[in-house]
C-alpha cells in the first residue's frame, strides 16, 4: 500500500487523496519511460519533469507513485508549508538529516528503494532543486521534480544545478493517446499498417480518421480537457476548460515575467494573427515599430521555457544537419496545443458559438483553417521528439529562388539520412510550386518530399501524400 501525504494546507489532505483515487488517469506514453527510469537510474539520479501547466505532471507523478512505490511524499512547491521551508532551510547541509525530518513530519516511513520522493513546481524554491545533488549521493530514495521555467534568471540565480539529474519533457496528449482516451486503438493500427504498405485507406476508414483528427485539432490534448470532452461531448464545456488554462497561463506571465510582462503578452496575443498570415514568420514590427530581436530575446525565451509556444527557425542551407545553419531572428510561433490555440483565436468572444467548432469538425471554416492545421503538424512533430525547421527564401531578382516549406525533417533511408521537405494543406486543392522549386534546388539532399493533406495516400515517384491523420508516425 502506498502511503501519500500532500505538501498544501493540512485541511485539503484528506479531499485530494479521496477525490484523486476516485479518477483515473488518462493513458501517457511517458508512464513507461517513468518505469524504463526507475529501472536504470535504482537512485543514482533523480527525474526532471518539464512540461507546460495543466498538461498533467502531477497527475501522472502521482499515479506513477501510488502503482510503483510503498510510500511517498508529495510536496508542492506551489503552496508550500512555512514549516516544510524551515526543514530545508535548517537541514540543508545534511541530507540524512533533511530526509529524517521529512520522515518524522509527514509521518511516513522512508524505504529504501521503495521511497519515492516529489518535488513538484520546482521552480517555485530553487534551492531543493540544487539539493537533488546530494539527496541521490545518498541513494536510499527516488526523487522526481516536476517544473516549468527552469531556465529563467530568477529560477537560476545562485544556486548549483546538478547533473546528475535526467529529464524528460511532458507534451499534451499526441494524437496516438488521444485515440486511446477516446476507445479507439484498433483504428491507429489500421492507419499505422497502411503508412507502411502506402496504399489507400478504404473510404469509410478515411472518413473516420479524419473526423478523430478534427476532434483532436479543436480539443487539444490537455489531459483536463481532453477528459471534459469524454464526460460530456459538449464543447461548451470544452471551451470554457480552455479558457481557464489560457487565464492560468496569463496569471503566470505577470506573476513571473520579471519585468517583460508587456512584452511577453504582446507576443503571446499576436500569436494567431501571425499564423493567420500566408507567411507565418514571426514579423516583430506587428508589436511596435523599429522592434528588434534584441529587445525581445528575453520574452520569446520565457514563452518558449514555460512550454506554451514550440519555435521554428529557418533553416538557411538545408541539410542533414539543419540547427547548424538556423536563423534565429527567423522564426515561426506555434501554440503548444493546438485546441488552445483555437480557443485563443477568438478569444474576443466571451463564448464561441457552437457553429465554430462544427465548422472546423465538417471543414468548413475557410480562412483561419490553414493556420490550426499547420500548428497542429507542428504539435505533432515535437511530441515526436522533433525540432522544428522550415525553409524560407525570398530572392526579388529571380523567382525561381523564391520559395516557401513548412517544415523539413530528417529520415534516415537505411544507407544515409537525407532531408524530407513537408508541405501542410488544409484544402483539397492545392499547388506544390515551392516542394517543386526544392526539388530542383536541394534534389541531391532530398530522401522524399511528403505533402500532408486531407486526401488518402498516393504516392508520384519520390512525392508521397498522405493524409494529416499519418503524420505522427512518419
Amino acid at each position: 500500500m502506498s502511503i501519500r501525504v500532500e505538501f498544501g494546507s493540512s485541511e485539503d489532505v484528506d479531499s485530494c487523496i479521496n477525490k484523486e483515487e476516485g479518477t483515473e488517469m488518462l493513458k501517457r506514453k511517458a508512464y513507461a519511460r517513468l518505469l524504463e527510469w526507475k529501472k536504470s537510474s535504482r537512485g543514482r539520479s533523480a527525474l526532471m519533469i518539464e512540461g507546460a501547466r495543466r498538461v498533467g505532471k502531477t497527475t501522472l507523478v502521482k499515479q506513477f507513485a501510488l502503482d510503483q512505490y510503498e510510500s511517498h511524499v508529495y510536496i508542492d512547491f506551489n503552496r508550500p508549508q512555512q514549516k516544510v521551508k524551515e526543514i530545508f532551510e535548517e537541514y540543508g547541509n545534511d541530507e540524512k538529516m533533511l530526509l529524517s525530518m521529512l520522515s518524522v513530519h509527514f509521518g511516513v516511513p522512508f524505504s529504501p528503494r521503495n521511497t519515492l520522493i516529489i518535488f513538484d513546481e520546482v521552480q517555485n524554491y530553487p534551492m531543493a532543486r540544487s539539493y537533488l545533488k546530494y539527496f541521490v549521493e545518498d541513494g536510499r530514495y527516488d526523487f522526481i521534480a516536476t517544473g516549468s521555467l527552469l531556465s529563467i534568471k530568477r529560477n537560476v540565480k545562485d544556486i548549483i544545478l546538478p547533473s546528475e539529474v535526467d529529464s524528460l519533457e511532458l507534451n499534451p496528449l499526441d494524437f496516438e493517446e488521444f485515440l486511446e482516451a477516446i476507445g479507439n486503438v484498433p483504428l491507429k493500427n489500421l492507419l499505422m499498417g497502411h503508412l507502411q504498405s502506402l496504399t489507400p485507406l478504404p473510404s469509410t476508414v478515411h472518413s473516420k480518421a479524419m473526423k478523430h483528427f478534427r476532434e483532436y485539432m479543436v480539443i487539444g490534448g490537455m489531459p483536463k480537457v481532453v477528459q471534459k470532452y469524454i464526460d460530456s461531448l459538449d464543447f461548451m464545456e470544452v471551451d470554457h476548460e480552455k479558457r481557464r488554462i489560457l487565464k492560468l497561463y496569463r496569471d503566470d506571465i505577470i506573476r513571473y515575467a520579471d519585468g517583460h510582462e508587456g512584452r511577453v503578452t504582446a507576443i503571446f496575443d499576436e500569436i494567431p494573427a501571425q499564423l493567420s498570415q500566408a507567411e507565418k514568420k514571426f514579423t516583430l514590427a506587428s508589436l511596435e515599430k523599429n522592434a528588434r530581436m534584441r529587445d525581445y530575446e528575453e520574452a520569446f525565451f520565457w514563452l518558449f521555457d514555460a512550454k506554451i509556444i514550440n519555435p521554428c527557425y529557418n533553416s538557411k542551407d538545408p541539410n542533414v544537419g539543419l540547427g547548424l545553419n538556423l536563423d534565429r531572428i527567423a522564426l515561426k510561433c506555434y501554440m503548444a496545443d493546438t485546441g488552445l490555440l483555437v480557443t485563443h483565436a477568438f478569444a474576443d468572444r466571451d463564448s464561441p458559438e457552437r457553429n465554430l467548432y462544427q465548422s472546423i469538425l465538417f471543414d468548413k471554416l475557410g480562412v483561419n483553417e490553414g493556420m490550426i492545421v499547420e500548428n497542429m503538424i507542428s504539435q505533432i512533430f515535437h511530441a515526436a521528439g522533433r525540432k522544428l525547421f522550415f525553409y524560407s527564401r525570398h530572392d526579388r531578382d529571380n523567382r525561381a529562388n523564391t520559395m516557401e516549406i513548412d517544415f523539413l525533417i530528417v529520415r534516415d533511408d537505411g544507407l544515409k539520412p537525407k532531408i524530407t521537405p513537408v508541405e501542410v494543406k488544409s484544402g483539397k486543392r492545392y499547388s506544390t510550386v515551392s516542394l517543386d522549386k526544392f526539388k530542383r534546388k536541394f534534389g541531391s539532399r532530398v530522401k522524399e518530399e511528403i505533402v500532408l493533406h486531407p486526401g488518402n495516400i498516393s504516392k508520384e515517384g519520390n512525392r508521397i501524400k498522405l493524409p494529416l491523420y499519418l503524420a505522427p508516425w512518419l
